[in-house]
């Protein structure tokens, strides 16, 4: 048993030192599927002697990288130290050995993290395993900062189904395609580049076959910012599986990243995505995918680009309707020179509907 000693109550100072363990953290959203990213730092006598971050599934989990770079630069410095980190530290042995343990041989007397573990396997257990071996441990500090970082991952390891982002860029009057002769792009080069800049932070990109057979789009990482980042898997749906076998995504250097899907309703799509350990997927469109996309209350969450330009005719945005309006939440509006990009989160009447 754990006695009451071993529950440390949160200093003036944790605050500060965990926003230094959630910049670590940011450094490898997009990386480390199917784990979270996740940051630590290591402070002794009022600075910084650790730092690290999680960078890809199978290298050493943050707390263990703070803990050899605290090493290394202060040999005796661990003793009696405190370390920040953004997630409950492991205490399973998965692709490496459990976080708690290197904690226990550090020194460190003191553990402080923001968010509780979301894997059932692990959530409340380091308090009880640190506490045991005589280390205070502190939790809930900027708790909804942390679990904002992990938002993908919590929903894949507690339903099994990836984190969806809808991305769209439309004109005023809701098209994402202009008149004959017009050209492709409706939204700016600077939005369309924030917009590819989303792909940075997912596991896969999916559209519909009629983007592949009309726009022929790479769907790969561009504008910088994805040094060490995978290409996403790119994710094809179809109904016919007549698809253009000249199409850059079956010829290009990353042809090996393309996954085509036949006849499969969206809610398959995902759990099957899921079970490939795809944490999260950004939906590029078309207006059939997006429109399934919503239908299937599948969103969590949404990037729209609008730009200052009416149509008139085009493929709407969202190529089919499911009976009722959805609000967004957590509402951000960036303006991007002239055009507008909303972020939010729908809300949806019932969340968790059955896969069909």
């Amino acid at each position: 048993m754990i006695g009451s000693h071993m529950t440390a109550i949160p200093t003036h100072d944790d605050a500060h030192w965990m926003q230094h363990a959630l910049d670590q953290a940011r450094l490898g959203v997009g990386r480390t599927s199917p784990n979270p990213p996740v940051g630590a730092v290591i402070v002794a006598q009022g600075e910084i002697i650790g730092r690290g971050h999680h960078r890809k599934a199978g290298m050493p989990h943050a707390e263990v990288e703070a803990i050899t770079d605290a090493r290394g630069h202060y040999p005796h410095g661990l003793l009696g130290a405190t370390l920040y980190v953004t997630l409950e530290p492991c205490c399973t042995h998965g692709r490496t050995p459990p976080c708690t343990d290197a904690i226990k041989a550090s020194g460190i007397r003191r553990v402080v993290w923001g968010a509780q573990d979301p894997n059932p396997k692990h959530e409340g257990r380091a308090r009880e395993v640190l506490g045991s071996a005589g280390i205070a441990v502190t939790t809930g500090v900027l708790e909804a900062e942390c679990r904002e970082l992990i938002r993908p991952f919590a929903k894949w390891i507690t339903t099994g189904l990836p984190y969806v982002i809808a991305k769209a860029g439309q004109s005023l009057d809701g098209r994402i395609t202009r008149p004959p002769g017009e050209g492709q792009w409706i939204t700016s080069e600077a939005a369309r580049a924030h917009g590819r800049s989303l792909r940075s932070r997912v596991d896969a990109i999916l559209v519909g076959a009629e983007t592949i057979r009309q726009d022929n789009p790479r769907l790969t990482l561009r504008d910088g910012g994805s040094a060490g980042k995978e290409q996403p898997l790119r994710v094809i749906l179809t109904r016919t599986g007549r698809l253009p076998e000249e199409a850059h995504v079956f010829t290009d250097a990353f042809e090996h990243r393309t996954l085509v899907i036949q006849d499969q309703s969206f809610p398959h799509v995902l759990h099957d995505l899921g079970q490939r350990g795809i944490v999260s997927v950004l939906v590029e469109g078309g207006g059939n995918v997006l429109a399934q996309a919503f239908r299937h209350h599948a969103v969590d969450e949404v990037y729209w680009y609008i730009a200052p330009l009416l149509c008139g005719i085009g493929v709407p945005a969202l190529a089919d309707a499911w009976g009722h309006s959805v609000p967004l939440e957590q509402v951000t509006i960036l303006p991007i020179g002239d055009n507008v990009c909303i972020n939010g989160r729908p809300v949806w009447p019932n969340k968790n509907l059955p896969i069909e």
